[in-house]
């Protein structure tokens, strides 16, 4: 009887689905694709694309033709004939000023500032981040207030101020000076970043941990750092990005023997001896701009989940 009963329930249960498919596919109609809001989405993005690609386009294509062409105006054309002779001026050869040395002094200047600028201000900011989101302390909340009011505070309201200070003790245009001054200026942000990241991260983790009695860095060292390589790859290419693409503190923070690479690229640029070579600006424009594209496309995948892991939310 058991077994009879089974039979007709399964019997019942496949008369039902064979109705059901018989009445056709539910759920919501497929969208055609070329639908009018599919061709507006898709040509916003591509005029969007164009907009910015249009500019890099016409460098790379400028800086591989020589000035002869280039008198001919035809700026979107592309070369007739290929030449690296402009990118071989610009590294090695360009003037800026009394040097004719090109990009390549500004270029380890620039590595030599940006190396210790990142580590040192990524390093403190976690520490300090990690410490405001899991260790409260009394005045924790206004020593955060502190950092965020610090983020928004203009540059050019603290450069005189600093400039004294940097000269009262006798880093004033060295690169440690300018090191020290990319690693104060990247700590509000970077702290609040890492703050919001901790905070986003489960809180039974912490707990468990003091519960087995881990301290404040094997906690930090050992739980919190294994799961933060999102956070730290965004706040990597903020501190890459902004500090490699300076040019107010490179050129108030130091000399011309110590100038970064965007302060060199605006001698070229902006110098007044000889013929215009545009070729040779074009490709000093792209060398000067490589090391953060190149950054941003080996961790652009990080860099989102990073953000949409938490790193700015509050």
């Amino acid at each position: 009887m058991a077994n009879i009963g089974t039979l007709n329930t399964t019997a019942a249960g496949i008369d039902a689905v064979s109705s059901r498919l018989g009445d056709g596919p539910s759920g919501p109609k497929p969208r055609p694709a070329l639908s009018p809001r599919n061709i507006m989405l898709y040509g916003t993005l591509i005029v969007a694309a164009l907009y910015y690609l249009l500019p890099l386009y016409v460098m790379v294509v400028t800086s591989l033709k020589g000035m002869p062409e280039i008198r001919l105006g035809n700026i979107f054309s592309p070369p007739m004939e290929i030449t690296f002779e402009p990118w071989v001026k610009a590294w090695a050869e360009a003037c800026t000023g009394l040097n004719c040395d090109g990009l390549s002094r500004g270029f380890w200047n620039s590595v030599r500032i940006t190396v210790p600028s990142v580590i040192i201000s990524i390093a403190i900011a976690s520490v300090n981040g990690y410490a405001l989101a899991n260790w409260r302390f009394k005045g924790s909340e206004l020593f955060f207030s502190i950092l965020i009011i610090g983020a928004f505070i203009p540059y050019q309201v603290m450069i005189y101020p600093i400039v004294i200070i940097l000269r009262e003790i006798g880093i004033y245009g060295t690169l440690t000076g300018l090191v020290i001054v990319h690693s104060i200026f990247g700590m509000p942000i970077l702290t609040l970043l890492f703050r919001n990241y901790f905070v986003s991260l489960p809180e039974e983790l912490f707990k468990a941990a003091r519960v087995d009695g881990a301290g404040f860095w094997q906690i930090f060292l050992k739980i919190m750092l294994p799961m933060s390589l999102p956070i730290f790859v965004v706040a990597m290419i903020l501190q890459v990005t902004g500090i490699w693409n300076d040019f107010l503190f490179g050129v108030v923070f130091t000399r011309p023997d110590t100038y970064p690479m965007t302060v060199q690229l605006n001698n070229i640029v902006n110098s007044v001896q000889g013929v215009k070579e545009y070729n040779v600006n074009m490709a000093a424009t792209i060398l000067t701009g490589l090391v953060p594209l190149i950054v941003y496309f080996v961790s652009g995948r990080l860099f989102v989940r990073g953000i949409a892991a938490g790193a700015v939310k509050g």
